[in-house]
Formats: C-alpha cells, sequence, structure tokens
C-alpha cells in the first residue's frame, strides 16, 4: 500500500473477533474511479482491477463491494452467503458490508439488503428517510433524516440504546458495539463493553467515528485521535496525551 496515490477512501475488511477469523483486506478508491486492493484474497475479494467510475467501497469479512457512479453495484469474493448477490440493486449512494451481509442505501432514502439474516440483520425493507448505514457482524444501523437511528439484528449489540438516540449525525458498528456521533461532537456507545470499546463518555470535539472489532476511534476537530478497547494489535498507538479521555488507557 505503500505505492498508493490519488486515494480519496479507504475501506477495511473488519471482521468479529473468533478462532477462525483474523485475516482480512484492505481497500481504496482512487480520484478517477478505480479502486486498489491489499490483503487476504483467499476467495477473490482484492481482484478488483478491471473495475472502474467507483463512488463508493465498503469491505467485508470475504468480499468487496463497489457503488458505480450510475447507481448500480458491484460485488467479488464468496457468494455462498448470497452477500454478493447485489446485481439486481440499483439507484445506490453507499454500501455498507457486515460479516455476512450487504446493505445498501438508495437514493431515495430507502435500504436494501442481501445474504444471511440470522438474527434479522437483513430487516430492512420498512426503513425510509434514512441517509446513512452500519453493518456489523450480526446487526444494521440506519442513520435517519431526523437524526434518529433506526437498527436491527443482534439486541446484544446495543440496538436498543442505540433507538433511543436522538441528534446522531454519524453511526458506526463494530463486531458486538455500535457508535454514534452527535451534533455537539460527542460520541455515544451501546452493546459489548467487556474491552472497553464503549467507553466514550469523555470524548469532546469529534468529527468523525469508526468501530473496529473490539476497538473504536474518534477523530477530533484539531487531528487528534481516540481511541478506547482492545489496544494488544496496536490499535491505540495514535492516543498519546489524551489516553486518560478514553476511559480505557
Amino acid at each position: 500500500m505503500t505505492e498508493w496515490t490519488n486515494v480519496v477512501a479507504v475501506a477495511a475488511g473488519n471482521v468479529h473477533a473468533a478462532r477462525n477469523t483474523g485475516r482480512s483486506h484492505s481497500l481504496g478508491l482512487c480520484a478517477d474511479g478505480t479502486v486498489l486492493a491489499a490483503g487476504w484474497n483467499a476467495h477473490g475479494q482484492c481482484e478488483v482491477a478491471e473495475w472502474d467510475e467507483m463512488v463508493g467501497v465498503a469491505a467485508g469479512w470475504r468480499r468487496t463491494l463497489g457503488v458505480r457512479a450510475d447507481g448500480s453495484v458491484m460485488a467479488i469474493g464468496r457468494r455462498d452467503d448470497g452477500a454478493c448477490d447485489v446485481e439486481g440493486w440499483s439507484e445506490i449512494v453507499a454500501v455498507a458490508a457486515g460479516d455476512w451481509h450487504s446493505v445498501g442505501l438508495r437514493s431515495d432514502g430507502t435500504v436494501v439488503a442481501k445474504g444471511l439474516n440470522t438474527r434479522g440483520q437483513g430487516t430492512v425493507g420498512g426503513w425510509t428517510h434514512v441517509v446513512g448505514i452500519a453493518a456489523g457482524y450480526l446487526h444494521t444501523l440506519g442513520l435517519m433524516k431526523d437524526g434518529s437511528v433506526l437498527a436491527c439484528g443482534d439486541a446484544a449489540a446495543g440496538l436498543d440504546e442505540t433507538r433511543r438516540w436522538r441528534g446522531i449525525t454519524a453511526v458506526s458498528a463494530g463486531s458486538h458495539h455500535v457508535l454514534g456521533l452527535t451534533e455537539d461532537g460527542r460520541v455515544l456507545a451501546g452493546g459489548n463493553d467487556s474491552l472497553g470499546q464503549c467507553r466514550t463518555q469523555a470524548w469532546r470535539d469529534v468529527v468523525a467515528i469508526a468501530a473496529g472489532s473490539t476497538h473504536s476511534l474518534g477523530l477530533r476537530s484539531d487531528g487528534l485521535i481516540l481511541t478506547t478497547g482492545l489496544k494488544g494489535d496496536g490499535q491505540g498507538q495514535w492516543m498519546q496525551a489524551d489516553d486518560a479521555q478514553s476511559g480505557y488507557a
């Protein structure tokens, strides 16, 4: 990835933490609409060299999704679970990839999903007025125009809390937890907090968020990155003077 240039967006193939996982891939969306990929390629998820006219990408456990400028969606990787069966989607403006399901946001604010639905994570058929989406291990989030949040799937990921959130401008889904960025720069979190991944209560002036498998990141307006949760593999190496703010130094 040291040779990647003109990249305008990136995506990481996040996976839930288990003994049969841990391998993933990374994507880069270039300014000219092409896509770069590196990492685990056992299911062909990195074979995107022919893709063009892309405006968005998402990386799942064993697949890659791409939104084209015409609103259609391309998918490559493992097809066994149905999460790559997105060829019929149209008018898509954004995609999200969970472990075994794919989610698409349409230009009219409705949402579509493909793949496994074991915990109801694909039950998005009635969603409307959605402006943002996120997909976790077995759950899906939809950010509504009014700042509230829709959620479906595994309730243990904090979905009941999420449905009570208001004034949200962005959402992110980890393996078993969820994050919400508020209008005033705070970060709300719900779900599994066994490794401190939800300890964001002290964070302020945050402008962007990301939820990993068992950690959380927040980008502050001054450029500092806040992190909390599992740091055993270096996930927290950006944290410097503000370790105490994370609540899980």
